[in-house]
């Protein structure tokens, strides 16, 4: 075996070795209670819906170690930033996803004894299963309570896609060794922190509490941005089958519980029912939350626990028909990417185009549950091919209507003329990263975007959004690009300096390959799209230059800068080098590493990280990614050799890419060594952090592993193609692709592909370069 292979066999044991999580190919499965894994699987089996989100709290009692977290979709709060020093243009805050008021809590009382499952004794049963077939999770234990009670609960839960400002519990309580006085008290708290606030700010201020039968309500708006929200429930308890009447149990400025007492006779089952959920005002008036609730709890009154379970069955059907991925032959692999695309699913379906795709969506507070290029540069090829044009076009049109915002972000660093600069993380269209060598370096994330532009066209065949609002995001972007560039009298070229490429351990650099590549780039597609847009869109053209103040000088001088843009260049290597002095550094490859050094970003200085040659994601390859067609195999291959030895892939968004590229050169083992690295990141914990959230828009790099890598696809003159490989763990694996409102099944086996069109039009695809016709809802074997 090569020293490369055994390079990746290790990392292969690494992944392969956990088994906290039980193989299964549509269920993620914990047995077993411990406490160190609590946070973990809080992470691992959280539920959303696009609207909102939740972590697997427990929903009695819980003294022990937890990360509390429910979240609401657009609902923030501007967190001052906290830093000892002020440069121009830095942003003032850090927008923050808020932990939102919490409506799951029930305390239970078995003869006056809180269940805690930290001070009980957890004797057997202890399961928890996140469905990700039927969209549901669910609970199980037995327990012995400090008072010698001993119970077994179980509890089903789930957000309702149909129904999103809902959702629903089951909790079911059995008393098994004696009869017990037994008393169930659901509430509402918005009383809640969020763990990463910088200075202890409220974040809420709760307005009204009130009770109303067996409802109840919590009326508060989020401090600065006055985000009004309604929390709500409806308790039903019945004990051993008879209905339980319940009192107002507690009231406080921000807490309201209801209470349910009754007496249990051993082996009887005490079952509460508990909708709940949010209305907020961003989707109703502000005066009329508590009466939007109402009618949610009417409606989901009239369907029962039931009836909204069987319609959460019947809309994960609907979704997994379009987007599962099947693996024959390799259950990891299977729940791997089910996983993956189960998270993306709960986390935006494109319903609303003022939302959008979190890094860590609805399972944590890490990086404020705000917008990244990711989605321009992940997530975009996923929700294209597994759902329709329009949700893409939301995706696209969230950017459009945060254009003034971007240009108002460019102003603030010196730029004019209407440039534009999206921001690195943003919740409304302002730059609230608080990190400068993001804010100020970090740039490319303006190229991702134009980028999105173009893959979206290319992929959907709609050209309409470009004279509609495409063409103005491409305008500010090219002129920002043209600004940023200065002509250098030493090299005869444009370059641009002081930048923070997709490689996060080099700061402050001159040139990075990726950046000045996407500024070449963007100029000349902007110029192209003005050219089409003129001849094909007259009136558009007119009204973008009407409002543009856009000039032929101005174009002339972006076509200028585009052709005589510079990239640094190594003859010996014969590769681009990733910026003016990588080749400066300590060229040790990772290899030549101590293992216990690793990770370097929780073992090293940062000053250290700086100045190694270590990468920390795809930067140069990320380029040779977007642009593949514009480089031969044989330059790909001299990049992958050169700089994959170089990275320490410690970014959840650096193995997806690799793995695709490892494909396209022929090295499946390297190809399905990265695969397993993406789509088990977080079910194996790979990094080690699991407890803050899951890696939501990096799933999307998973789905992309396998489709634009295992299964070779792309859009290539116009056409549709596919090359495909099969790992040889697998025996077959197969998904579908919308492709311009068609639907195309791929099956990939050991001998043969298969491709089937559903749809009522003959097409022609390309596989392995020739051109087959496929007939409706017919087979076509290769």
């Amino acid at each position: 075996m090569t020293p490369q292979l055994i390079k990746f066999a290790q990392i292969r044991n690494d992944v392969m070795n956990q088994d906290y999580i039980k193989p299964n190919p549509w269920s993620i499965v914990e047995e077993g209670f411990d406490k160190e894994r609590v946070k973990s699987s809080e992470s691992l089996f959280s539920i959303g819906n696009g609207a909102m989100g939740q972590r697997a709290n427990f929903e009695e009692s819980y003294s022990g170690e937890t990360f509390q977290g429910s979240y609401i979709a657009g609902v923030y709060y501007p967190d001052k930033t906290r830093v000892g020093w002020w440069k121009n243009g830095y942003p003032e805050y850090f927008a923050k996803v808020l932990n939102a008021p919490n409506w799951i809590g029930i305390n239970v009382f078995i003869n006056d004894e809180p269940l805690d499952l930290n001070t009980c004794k957890v004797v057997d049963g202890f399961r928890r299963e996140l469905n990700m077939q039927e969209g549901w999770y669910k609970r199980t234990f037995k327990a012995t309570l400090p008072n010698d009670v001993e119970v077994a609960v179980m509890v089903t839960r789930f957000l309702s896609l149909d129904l999103d400002e809902l959702g629903a519990i089951k909790y079911e309580l059995k008393v098994l060794n004696t009869d017990a006085e037994v008393k169930m008290v659901p509430y509402l708290d918005s009383g809640i922190t969020n763990e990463d606030s910088n200075w202890d700010d409220k974040f809420w201020n709760t307005t009204g509490v009130t009770s109303e039968g067996n409802r109840a309500f919590i009326e508060a708006h989020t401090m600065k941005t006055n985000f009004g929200t309604c929390s709500y429930m409806q308790a039903d308890v019945h004990f051993d089958g008879v209905s339980i009447q319940g009192d107002l149990g507690e009231k406080t400025e921000t807490l309201v519980a209801l209470e349910f007492n009754g007496k249990l006779a051993k082996g009887s089952t005490a079952q509460l029912l508990k909708f709940g959920g949010y209305t907020v005002s961003t989707n109703h008036q502000a005066s009329q939350l508590i009466g939007a609730a109402h009618s949610v709890l009417d409606n989901a009154s009239k369907l029962g626990f039931d009836g909204l379970l069987e319609k959460q069955r019947l809309a994960w059907g609907d979704i997994w028909n379009m987007s599962d991925i099947t693996i024959e032959g390799d259950v990891k692999a299977q729940q791997g990417i089910r996983f993956n695309i189960f998270q993306l699913n709960q986390t935006y379906l494109g319903k609303d185009s003022r939302l959008n795709i979190g890094p860590k969506g609805f399972t944590g507070e890490k990086y404020g549950g705000s917008t990244y290029w990711d989605t321009e540069a992940y997530c975009l090829p996923f929700y294209m091919a597994t759902k329709n044009q329009t949700v893409a076009w939301s995706l696209l049109e969230y950017r459009y209507n945060h254009l003034e915002k971007a240009i108002e972000n460019a102003e603030k660093l010196g730029f004019t003329n209407g440039a534009a600069l999206y921001p690195m993380v943003t919740m409304n269209g302002e730059e609230c990263h608080n990190e400068w060598e993001i804010t100020f370096e970090e740039i490319h994330r303006n190229g991702a975007i134009a980028f999105a532009i173009f893959n979206y066209y290319r992929f959907t065949g709609d050209y309409s959004y470009i004279p509609e609002m495409g063409l103005e995001v491409l305008i500010g972007i090219a002129r920002f690009w043209h600004q940023r560039a200065n002509y250098s009298e030493k090299k005869k070229k444009y370059v641009i300096l002081g930048v923070t490429g997709p490689n996060e351990y080099e700061n402050n650099v001159n040139n990075n390959w990726y950046t000045n590549y996407l500024a070449k780039w963007c100029m000349e597609y902007t110029l192209e799209q003005l050219k089409k847009v003129k001849d094909g869109y007259s009136s558009d053209y007119d009204r973008i230059i009407a409002h543009t103040h856009l000039t032929d000088a101005e174009t002339e001088e972006w076509s200028e800068v585009a052709k005589n843009m510079f990239f640094p260049y190594s003859k010996k290597h014969q590769v681009y080098l990733q910026q003016d002095g990588f080749l400066d550094k300590e060229m040790i490859k990772v290899d030549d590493l101590d293992r216990s050094e690793r990770p370097i970003n929780q073992k090293w200085s940062w000053d250290r990280i700086l100045r190694s040659p270590y990468i920390k994601q795809a930067d140069v390859l990320q380029g040779f990614y977007l642009y593949e067609d514009h480089f031969t195999v044989e330059e790909l291959e001299r990049h992958f050799d050169f700089y994959e030895p170089f990275t320490v892939h410690e970014s959840s968004l650096s193995p997806c890419v690799h793995s695709i590229q490892a494909a396209k050169l022929g090295r499946m083992d390297q190809a399905y060594t990265f695969y397993l690295r993406t789509s088990r990141l977080d079910l194996d914990d790979y990094n080690k952090e699991v407890e803050e959230g899951l890696h939501i828009t990096s799933m999307a790099g998973t789905w992309m592993s396998i489709v634009e890598g295992f299964g070779g696809m792309r859009v290539l003159e116009d056409k549709l193609c596919f090359t495909p490989q099969i790992p040889k763990e697998w025996n077959s694996y197969s998904f579908k692709v919308n492709f311009r409102n068609r639907i195309i099944k791929v099956t990939v086996g050991k001998e043969q592909s298969a491709f089937e069109l559903i749809g009522n039009e003959e097409m022609s695809i390309r596989v392995n370069g020739n051109r087959v016709v496929l007939q409706p809802n017919k087979k076509v074997a290769i």
